[in-house]
């Protein structure tokens, strides 16, 4: 049997527990053939960078797979006929990744540097280098943005 990495995109209007089942789903639809699923992680729901089919968020998850060829051929199958299903990506790897994945690394980065903002902020003082720049008030000359 080979490995993959596969993640998909759920709807928006879903909610947590329904993207849940559906990782389920698609799970006991390898699990009939031969497969078996090592590892899920849900990314959560996350803001795409352009709409999909209307959607502006979607549920992402990525399943770690163990599994022969046909098995995920036809999980892709059932995935294209199922509506809550936006887009999917399976990669074949020569091994699957042990602990989290990069995604789940970078949300515990993000979460440590949400620390940072809380520290008071310095006030800069003035800037001696920046030489006298006048009298702003007026702008007429330039034309200015008005």
């Amino acid at each position: 049997m080979a490995y993959y990495e596969h993640v998909f995109l759920a709807r928006q209007d879903i909610s947590s527990q329904q993207a849940e089942e559906l990782v389920a789903h698609f799970k006991g639809i390898l699990e009939e053939r031969g497969g078996k699923v090592d590892k899920v992680e849900s990314w959560g729901l996350k803001s795409l960078q352009y709409r999909i089919n209307k959607n502006r968020k979607a549920h992402f998850n990525m399943l770690n797979i163990d599994a022969p060829a046909d098995a995920v051929q036809e999980m892709e199958r059932q995935m294209r006929i199922h509506e809550d299903v936006l887009r999917y990506m399976t990669i074949r790897v020569d091994e699957l990744e042990e602990g989290p994945s990069a995604m789940m690394k970078r949300n515990d980065r993000d979460d440590r540097r949400g620390d940072r903002d809380d520290r008071p902020r310095r006030d800069r003082g003035d800037r001696p280098d920046r030489g006298d720049r006048g009298d702003r008030g007026d702008r007429g000359e330039r034309g200015g943005n008005r």
